[in-house]
């Protein structure tokens, strides 16, 4: 793939990169997103500190990243969830649920030993553009 065919996908209206990578890539018709994390955009700061309002800030900062690159929720086809804590998982599908009311998206979770920033929950998708 060319180097054109690649574009970078970025919004002010989701977190900066904390390092050297993209909040997202266009490469086709396909787009990948990074991991994001319940940091509140133009901050450092966190939404909450529990598990609840850091993944619905996650999922504000992916939707807004799909609607840089023209996307939306309904274009995800996979995403992975990285949890500080197994046992947040009830609490993070709920709330991951209800971006995704219809045909979800392929989907993987794994418990990590920490997470960036110490965040609770991280989560990142590929779109079908």
């Amino acid at each position: 793939m060319s180097v054109s065919a690649k574009q970078v996908v970025s919004t002010e209206d989701a977190p900066a990169a904390l390092g050297p990578y993209s909040q997202a890539i266009k490469a086709g018709n396909t787009l990948y997103v990074s991991g994001q994390i319940g940091i509140v955009p133009g901050t450092k700061d966190f939404a909450s500190e529990g598990v609840e309002g850091q993944t619905e800030q996650v999922m504000k900062n992916m939707g807004a990243i799909l609607k840089a690159a023209g996307a939306d929720y309904s274009d995800v086809v996979k995403t992975t969830i990285l949890l500080a804590d197994m046992g947040d998982f009830a609490t993070v599908n709920g709330i991951y649920g209800r971006f995704f009311p219809e045909n979800p998206p392929a989907r993987a979770t794994f418990a990590v030993k920490t997470l960036p920033l110490n965040a609770r929950v991280e989560i990142e998708c590929i779109a079908a553009l």
